[in-house]
C-alpha cells in the first residue's frame, strides 16, 4: 500500500503544504517565524487532510535527517524541535532546495539552484542527492555569493545587473560541478526571460515529488532508494 504523504516547504517568506502538484495550500513565515508558530498555523489547514507521514524540506543544513543549524531567514528554535512529537506521524526532514532538486531530476548529472531569499543548491546523480551550500561561497566585495543572487541582491542591483550576475554565476557553476544540465527554481527564476545553454526553468510544484520521493523503496534490497549524502 503506497503511502500519502504530506510535503512541508518551508520557505524564508513563505510554508507550502502540499497533498499533490495541485492541492496545496500556504501561509506567510518571515524572520521571527518559529516551528511552534508552523504547528499552529498549520493545524486548521490540514485538518481535512488525511496522509501517513511528512516531508519537510528546511532552509538550512540538514544531515541524516537532522536540522544541523538555525536558518538565516526565519526565527529560532528548529534545531532540536521534534517534529514526530508535534505531528504525530514519521517525518522525514531534507534541506528544501535538495528536496526540489529530488523532484527536478531526471536523469545525469543535474545542478539545482534555487533563486528565492536566499541561493539554494544541491546535485543529484544516479540515485544520490547532495545537498550543497554554494550561497555561502565568496564573492566580492567580502560579501558571500547570495548576497548577490537572493533578494537582498536583485533590490541593492536592480533587476539588470540582477540578471547579468545571476547569469554569469549560472554558467560558471555548471562548469565547476561538471553539470550535464542546470534546473531553476524559487520564485525569482521567472525573471530570467533567456536561459543560457544546459540551464532550464524548474518548477515549485516539484517539491512535491521531491518530498513523496524520500519515501520511496528499492524493491530489490527494500532500502531506500534515494541516498541523501
Amino acid at each position: 500500500m503506497n503511502k500519502k504523504i504530506l510535503v512541508i516547504d518551508i520557505g524564508g517568506t513563505h510554508v507550502k503544504l502540499m497533498m499533490s502538484r495541485r492541492d496545496k495550500r500556504k501561509f506567510k513565515s518571515g524572520p521571527q517565524f518559529t516551528p511552534r508558530e508552523m504547528i499552529g498555523q498549520m493545524n486548521p489547514l490540514i485538518s481535512d487532510w488525511k496522509f501517513d507521514a511528512i516531508s519537510m524540506g528546511f532552509p538550512s543544513p540538514v544531515r541524516d535527517g537532522w536540522i544541523m543549524s538555525e536558518p538565516k531567514h526565519l526565527g529560532k528554535g528548529w534545531v532540536r524541535f521534534d517534529f514526530e512529537k508535534a505531528f504525530g506521524k514519521p517525518v522525514r526532514i531534507i534541506n528544501d532546495a535538495a528536496m526540489q532538486a529530488l523532484g527536478s531530476y531526471r536523469g545525469g548529472r543535474m545542478l539545482f539552484l534555487g533563486l528565492g531569499t536566499g541561493l539554494g543548491s544541491a546535485l543529484v546523480w544516479a540515485n544520490y542527492v547532495l545537498p550543497l551550500e554554494l550561497g555561502n561561497l565568496p564573492y566580492r566585495n567580502g560579501s558571500i555569493i547570495e548576497d548577490y543572487l537572493g533578494k537582498p541582491g536583485l533590490a541593492q542591483l536592480g533587476e539588470k545587473d540582477w540578471k547579468r550576475d545571476v547569469e554569469h554565476a549560472i554558467v560558471q557553476l555548471k562548469k565547476s560541478l561538471i553539470a550535464d544540465y542546470v534546473v531553476l527554481g524559487g520564485g525569482n527564476a521567472k525573471k530570467l526571460e533567456k536561459l543560457p545553454k544546459g540551464v532550464e526553468r524548474g518548477h515549485n510544484r516539484n517539491a512535491f515529488l521531491g518530498g513523496t520521493r524520500l519515501w520511496q523503496i528499492n524493491p530489490r534490497t527494500r532500502h531506500p532508494k534515494w541516498q541523501i549524502l
